[in-house]
Order: C-alpha cells, then structure tokens, then sequence
C-alpha cells in the first residue's frame, strides 16, 4: 500500500509539480526579454486566460466528452493557442510586433478572456460545474499521474534546450531591438517564434495545472539577482527554482489547511507578494546586465 500511495499518487503529482514550476519559470523570464517589461508573465499576454475559457468551457458544457480525462487538457490547450492567435494578430494588423504593443494587446484580451470565463460559469447555473471552474482556474495538481506526467516533462524539457539554444538572440533583445538588430538578430520573426514557443509552453502547462501565479514573475527575478543578466545562466537557474517551488507550494497547499487541500495559486500568492515587494527595494538592475 504504502509503494502504491508513493509511487502512483506522490510521485507523479511531484514530477508534474516541478514541470510546471520550470516551464512557467521559462516562460516568464523569455517573455519578460521579450516585451521589456519587468512585471510581465505567462498571465500577461492572454494566453492562460485563453487556456482557462477552453477549460471552462469543457467543464460546464461537457464538450470534447469522447476525449475522457484528456479532454479538459484538450479543451485548455486549444484555448491557449486561440488567445496566441488573437494576440499576434491583433498586434500585427494594429501596425506590427512591438513589445509596448504585445502588452496592451495582451492585457485586453486577457481581461476579455476573463469575462467570458465568468460568463460561461454564470449561464451554466450548476454549482458543481461552478466550483470544479474554480478549484481549477486556481490552479492544482490534484489529478497528476503518470500518463499526463510525462507529456509535460517532455514539452517543457524541448522548450528549455530551444531557449537555451537562442540564448544569445535573447541577450541581444534584452537590450533593445535596434542593438538586437543592428547585431543581426532577425527580430521580427525570432520574436514570433519565441511567443508561439511560450505560447504552447503556457498552453500545456495551464492545461494539466490551472492557473498558477507569481511563479512565472518573481522566480526569474530571483534567478537574474543571482546569477545576472545572461540568458545562459538566468534560463536554468529560473527552471530550477521554478521547480523546487511549485514541489514546495504542493506540499504546503496539501498539509496547510487538512484535510481539505489549498488551490495553488493562493500560496504561491501569500508567498510571491511579500518576495516581489522586497525586490522591490533593493537595487535596480535591468535585462542587459
């Protein structure tokens, strides 16, 4: 009993754990390279709101049923790639892929995202659906196993060896895109690539965890104090930080408040306010070193 309670029900809830927490780690540090805003992260750019109406979606509706436990992944991961879609091509008939622009465009739809997924709960009118939408958008890792484990690992594994691969076109971005250019980055479409690498990154991630906060924007902070600005050292110091604090934030979500288990994101919360403040006041330091 005891191999079974550890290896099928422990083991795989703390393997997910630690891919999630690198891949929003990940994510959160190329994003903000990528649009040159210290508070950006996986939940800026609309691309978890987008993954949180698909799984609103399948959860009051039932749809994608044929699919079994597969299908609030499905429904997630299609949604976050819908909201990537918006995203660019918003920004890009607007008048281009400028970072100011990848915000604002981001901001908006996310909070239009927001609302639909509000919409959905309301006029579905079940309670159950209700408090399953929000035990999820919270984010858990309550329905890990093996089967679902191994996915994410390997997505967010490719994810970080191509990012680590364009570690110097990142260093370049961080600096601003005329030096990036001017250094023979092709900005625009290296820009696109990274977003729809995060994208489906953030995509999977919320699929199988729900929506988690504050990891994807205080762990790179942590990681570039420590180990400064180049994209080499930052990317996996913030994956392993990442991971070791998610695995942590499970456990404490778990014995915190038993027998009841508490959504992910209200610990990371009551954990990353107090730390982002506190990197608020010490010394300023910015994406180029």
């Amino acid at each position: 009993m005891y191999d079974v309670i550890v290896w099928d029900l422990r083991a795989p809830r703390v393997v997910t754990g630690a891919a999630v927490g690198a891949g929003l780690a990940l994510a959160g540090a190329v994003l903000q390279t990528l649009v040159r805003n210290p508070l950006a992260d996986p939940h800026l750019l609309g691309v978890s709101s987008g993954a949180s109406v698909g799984a609103t979606l399948v959860i009051v509706t039932g749809a994608l049923g044929g699919l079994g436990v597969w299908a609030l992944s499905v429904g997630a991961l299609v949604g976050a790639g819908v909201a990537a879609l918006l995203v660019l091509g918003v920004s890009a008939v607007q008048g281009g892929l400028a970072p100011l622009r990848l915000v604002l465009t981001g901001v908006v739809l996310s909070a239009a995202l927001s609302s639909v997924s509000s919409f959905v709960v309301f006029v579905g009118g079940e309670p159950e659906a209700a408090q399953a939408v929000l035990h999820w958008l919270l984010g858990s890792l309550s329905g890990a196993t093996w089967a679902g484990a191994w996915p994410v690992v390997g997505v967010v594994v490719a994810s970080a060896l191509a990012l680590v691969a364009v570690h110097g076109w990142l260093d370049a971005l961080a600096g601003g895109e005329e030096l990036a250019a001017t250094l023979g980055v092709p900005v625009r479409g290296v820009r696109i690539g990274l977003f729809v690498v995060t994208s489906v990154l953030v995509g999977v991630l919320v699929a199988v965890s729900g929506g988690i906060g504050f990891v994807g924007l205080v762990v790179p902070h942590l990681a570039r104090l420590a180990v400064g600005a180049r994209h080499l050292a930052v990317l996996p110091v913030a994956a392993l930080g990442g991971a070791v604090l998610l695995v942590w934030v499970d456990v404490a979500a778990r014995v915190l408040v038993r027998p009841q288990e508490m959504p992910l994101s209200v610990v990371t919360g009551l954990v990353g306010a107090p730390v982002f403040l506190v990197l608020l006041g010490r010394k300023r330091y910015g994406f180029s070193g």
